[in-house]
């Protein structure tokens, strides 16, 4: 029987835990029938969210709790979840109970349908966001388009099912400001989508705000992305290639007109010259960073999706 590590970051849900632990341990026990461990990850909560934790932990030795010393967000919060993960599959969902429980089957058969799929990500038939939490999903969408190549029939959706490899995969990478999302397009070209419901909001507010919204877009943009320091770096490379071309036109001009000002010529030469290699130096420079960034974001050198190896002492038998 397979085990399923259920993944939780939780963040001031201090009342919809106890109804997301029910559900959950009724789908597991009464539907799925599989073995699961549930790991609740609270981001630092202001209310009693960790001690509720704790009294779920001494009804079932299958909940297990994580308390963060101080708030470091969602996708660092699964992260650390993804550290303590025993099962041979990982689960991902969020603690509003936007992500019901029930349709964690979908995604399981989903699954199993073929050996080639390694991720099935929920794709909600009908969004129950708010307006600004919806366009954050757009314009990371958009992104993840154009940075990561990701095809756009495929949606994100933190409502994840993942083999146990793709996050020990994850788990060897270190960045400052990871997102999930970005992290499982570059480490994975298995993923696939299933509908699933999206409930509406039980309790409390949602906490994206368009501050939040702006900040996510940039962390992903310059952290978890090469993009800008690729686009600096053909801008350095395409003035440089211009300011040789200029250069070599205003020498033809002043030897076929001439100048009506002394030094004019002289004096662009130079400013185009060392304005082209100033850029292009410039262009140099965002193809170093590019590989500093790569290499300190500690990808493994390669990512193995299975390995069939016969062992050496059988050989010999």
């Amino acid at each position: 029987m397979a085990l399923y590590s259920i993944v939780v970051p939780v963040y001031n849900s201090e009342n919809s835990l106890p109804e997301l632990y029910e559900r959950l341990a009724n789908v597991f026990d009464n539907v799925i029938k599989q073995p699961f461990e549930l790991i609740l990850v609270d981001d630092c909560s202001a209310d009693r969210s960790y001690q509720v934790i704790e009294e779920l932990r001494a009804k079932d030795s299958r909940v297990n709790g994580v308390q963060l010393a101080v708030n470091h967000g969602q996708p660092k919060a699964i992260l650390c979840g993804f550290s303590y993960v025993q099962g041979d599959y990982v689960i991902t969902m969020d603690d509003d109970l936007q992500h019901p429980p029930e349709e964690i089957p979908k995604l399981i058969e989903k699954m199993n349908s073929a050996d080639d799929i390694d991720v099935v990500i929920g794709q909600y038939d009908s969004k129950k966001h708010n307006a600004i939490k919806r366009m954050g999903t757009k314009l990371m969408d958009m992104m993840s388009n154009t940075v990561y190549h990701k095809t756009n029939k495929l949606k994100i959706t933190s409502f994840r099912l993942m083999k146990r490899y793709v996050v020990d995969n994850l788990n060897k990478i270190s960045v400052s400001r990871p997102m999930i999302g970005p992290l499982l397009l570059q480490t994975n070209k298995r993923m696939v989508n299933v509908t699933v419901t999206h409930a509406p909001r039980a309790y409390g507010k949602s906490g994206y705000s368009f501050g939040k919204l702006v900040r996510e877009f940039r962390n992903n943009l310059i952290t978890n992305s090469d993009l800008p320091l690729k686009l600096i770096g053909y801008l350095g490379l395409f003035s440089a290639f211009m300011s040789v071309i200029l250069i070599i036109f205003f020498i033809i001009r002043y030897f076929i007109n001439g100048s009506g000002v002394s030094g004019w010529t002289s004096i662009i030469v130079l400013l185009l010259f060392f304005g082209g290699m100033t850029l292009f130096s410039v262009g140099i420079l965002g193809r170093y960073l590019i590989s500093i960034m790569i290499e300190t974001k500690k990808f493994p050198k390669f990512l193995v999706r299975k390995a069939d190896i016969t062992e050496q002492q059988e050989k010999e038998d």
